[in-house]
């Protein structure tokens, strides 16, 4: 159970290396640093409505990031290091460009059209959460080829797919076991908590959710029994908890409530909520683990905050208010942006993040204290922000100098059996 002690790091490719041949040309940087797995943020061809999370082909590589082949050559690269390779897969939604819902927008007689949700009148699912209310006002949206509606939790360009409908249940399955096949060594399973929507609910976490999810680990643990699943559920803890089943749903979740409670320790200065989440967190299936981290490549996200703890923390964090999201409930900022550069407060934090049971997550430019980019000015989605490009010149200067951010970031990962 490899994923017991993991160390992971996060990255765009582009974004990291330029492209898949450049990330094969700094595997050795891992490594170094001390993280022993890779968590790939999407690499599909992709419209990058939301920088790949709507895909368009889940079989192939993004022209601009190289070939098939080429990522083949990076999965044997990696492993020849110890190296494992965890793929962002985008379970909830395609893309609008996707050739199943160019098919099914164009007709009602369409075969397609059971592949995703369709309404005359956009009424139902009235409670559905709108995580992207920056974004669109509601989870319908208007396609003037049939004069009717389609369903969709986050951008409009990323409709929901039907996972009532057991032709996209083998489809997706299908593409999991294509990059299983190849060598992947995990999937990071995003949005998982909305895959099935119910009339008079939330349409989030249904019951019906997670027997999908059951048969998901079943089917994939049959085959390839190494290959993880990583569940992307932001809930309370006793829902999140209930992403690992008896063992037998995803062996990993993101710990979205520690992630909270250790941004209000570094507000507060007391680890008194840390050691509740904690405490709260005990408990899981052995052959399950949290995945810990503090930022990745989305907004600060607190949806399990009290209304005026998140409040608080939203405006230290971004006090001036620049990078606002969800409408301003929370905001889009890297760790070394929200601490304005402190080092001391830097690695407090991540010595609290590596000292608590999981495997942590760092997120890509993090250890060299990166901070917010402005490369494109102002964006009504304000995580690019946080997608800045890594820049190699300051981590060669870091890494030369003991007494620099990375290397007291590295130590600190390294200190963690």
């Amino acid at each position: 159970m490899w994923w017991k002690s993991a160390k992971i790091y996060e990255l765009y490719i582009d974004k990291f290396a330029g492209d898949i041949r450049g990330l094969i040309s700094h595997l050795d940087y891992f490594p170094a640093l001390g993280v022993d797995t890779l968590h790939l943020l999407p690499f599909y061809p992709s419209p990058m409505v939301d920088d790949g999370y709507d895909v368009i082909d889940y079989r192939a590589v993004r022209t601009e990031l190289g070939t098939l082949d080429d990522f083949k050559e990076l999965l044997s690269a990696a492993h020849k290091r110890g190296l494992r390779i965890i793929a962002d897969f985008a379970i909830n939604h395609t893309s609008r460009e996707h050739p199943w819902f160019m098919e099914a927008r164009a007709s009602t007689s369409s075969p397609r059209r059971a592949y995703y949700l369709w309404s005359k009148t956009g009424e139902e699912f009235p409670q559905a959460d709108n995580p992207f209310p920056d974004m669109k006002p509601r989870n319908w949206i208007y396609n003037s080829d049939t004069d009717d509606y389609y369903f969709a939790t986050y951008y409009p360009g990323q409709p929901d797919l039907n996972w009532d409908n057991e032709q996209v249940v083998e489809a997706m399955l299908g593409h999991m076991e294509f990059w299983a096949g190849l060598g992947v060594d995990g999937f990071r399973l995003d949005a998982v908590p909305h895959l099935i929507k119910r009339e008079g609910t939330t349409c989030v976490g249904l019951p019906e959710t997670h027997a999908i999810l059951k048969g998901i680990r079943a089917r994939i643990s049959k085959k390839y029994p190494e290959v993880v699943l990583l569940a992307e559920a932001h809930q309370s803890v006793p829902l999140i908890k209930s992403y690992f089943g008896q063992g037998d749903e995803c062996h990993m979740a993101y710990h979205f409530p520690l992630m909270e409670a250790l941004w209000i320790a570094a507000m507060d200065g007391s680890s008194e909520r840390v050691a509740q989440v904690l405490a709260d967190s005990a408990g899981i299936p052995a052959s399950c683990q949290w995945a810990t981290f503090v930022r990745n490549h989305d907004e600060v996200s607190l949806n399990t905050l009290p209304a005026a703890d998140r409040e608080r923390l939203v405006k230290w964090l971004d006090p001036e208010h620049r990078y606002p999201f969800r409408k301003g409930q929370t905001t889009s900022v890297r760790t070394a942006t929200a601490l304005k550069g402190d080092r001391k407060k830097i690695l407090e934090l991540y010595e609290s993040l590596y000292r608590a049971p999981g495997a942590p997550v760092m997120y890509y430019g993090d250890e060299l204290g990166m901070q917010n980019s402005h490369a494109l000015g102002y964006m009504l989605d304000t995580r690019r922000h946080v997608r800045g490009p890594f820049d190699w010149e300051e981590a060669q200067q870091q890494m030369e100098d003991p007494e620099s951010l990375w290397s007291a970031v590295s130590a600190i990962i390294k200190a963690k059996p």
